[in-house]
């Protein structure tokens, strides 16, 4: 990042951390999460990073049709996941689907859902890599890029209306901040304090986000709508979920919407900073919650839990071809009664 991406001190471009190059933590913004939070949001993205190498290790052998790896991008899913209640519910785009895993949906039905198989809950009816699951909340996201923020806001309106207490938390890129649907989502947010957090996950750097505005920021944008817009290193687990956590309370308190911008960079030599999992680690590792040296039991537990759930969905059936009028009909029509026998 630039130097002037790195200033503190002005609002409009500050970025929050909580994470030090050493592993510890600033006192004055640590959430001070429990332990056991933090090594199950290492362990979480740990997860992620193995599910996606192995995802796309099958999508290059042919054996499933696409799927939207993310590496280097863990800590916001990771973090949304553990401090959404079960309630709240998750309205993804591409590099934030697997929030419905860390909110306990099952590997190995997430996986079959890759597949387009019987095992799949949506009966191979979505494009795979698209996963959904009522059981957590989630819905699917659309290549249609943005068209999920009206449907988050819409959501949280309702959720509002009815009193459930519940927020709705829609994902973005850089690219969904051009589409009308952003602006149409913004303004009804604003106008309607709708219980709803928007987290995009920005790499303000790449060329194609530098084409995308003349802002200086995509946060900024959210006060023309009256809405707090906050920066957040999207690679620092901890200001990630302190951030969603602050933005989550003020929406269910009835302060309505925010906007935040979780600030990425390519994960590669000259960003040694940019990996999510090594700094939490760091973190752990300073407060003697892991050992110094890493001797490969978490990640072959790991994997061995990852080559299961494709052992056990691989082989299955595609789905039955009745099963296309299921969930279609309140009354199925007499006529397709009789061609289904």
């Amino acid at each position: 990042m630039s130097p002037e991406q790195l200033r503190d001190d002005d609002p409009d471009i500050a970025i929050f951390r909580v994470l030090r190059d050493d592993g510890s933590a600033d006192p004055a913004r640590d959430p001070l999460l429990p332990g056991e939070t933090l090594l199950r949001a290492h362990r979480e993205m740990r997860r992620l990073r193995a599910l996606d190498a192995r995802m796309v290790a099958l999508e290059k052998q042919g054996r499933i049709d696409s799927y939207e790896a993310a590496p280097g991008q863990e800590a916001v899913p990771v973090a949304a996941g553990l401090v959404v209640e079960e309630r709240d519910w998750v309205f993804p785009a591409p590099r934030a689907e697997g929030v419905m895993l860390v909110r306990g949906f099952p590997l190995a039905t997430f996986v079959a859902q890759v597949f387009g198989n019987s095992g799949d809950v949506l009966k191979g009816r979505q494009t795979p890599g698209h996963p959904s699951g009522r059981a957590v909340h989630q819905v699917s996201w659309s290549p249609c890029v943005g068209s999920q923020l009206p449907h988050a806001v819409g959501a949280a309106r309702a959720m509002r209306v009815r009193g459930t207490g519940a927020v709705a938390v829609g994902f973005l890129g850089d690219e969904d901040t051009s589409q009308p649907d952003f602006h149409a989502a913004m303004n009804f947010a604003g106008v309607w304090k709708a219980p709803c957090v928007l987290v995009c996950q920005s790499e303000p750097t790449s060329a194609h986000a530098l084409k995308q505005s003349a802002s200086r920021t995509l946060a900024v944008k959210a006060r023309a709508y009256g809405i707090p817009g906050e920066r957040v290193d999207g690679q620092d687990w901890l200001a990630v979920a302190a951030v969603l956590r602050s933005a989550l309370e003020r929406a269910r308190s009835g302060g309505g919407p925010t906007l935040v911008e979780a600030v990425m960079h390519k994960m590669d030599a000259s960003t040694p900073g940019g990996d999510p999992i090594v700094r939490l680690r760091a973190h752990l590792l300073a407060l003697g919650l892991v050992p110094a040296t890493d001797d490969g039991a978490l990640e072959t537990e790991i994997a061995a839990e990852i080559e299961a759930a494709i052992e056990a969905t691989e082989k299955l059936p595609l789905p039955a071809r009745r099963s296309m009028f299921d969930d279609v009909y309140a009354e199925m029509p007499w006529h397709l009664r009789e061609q289904l026998g």
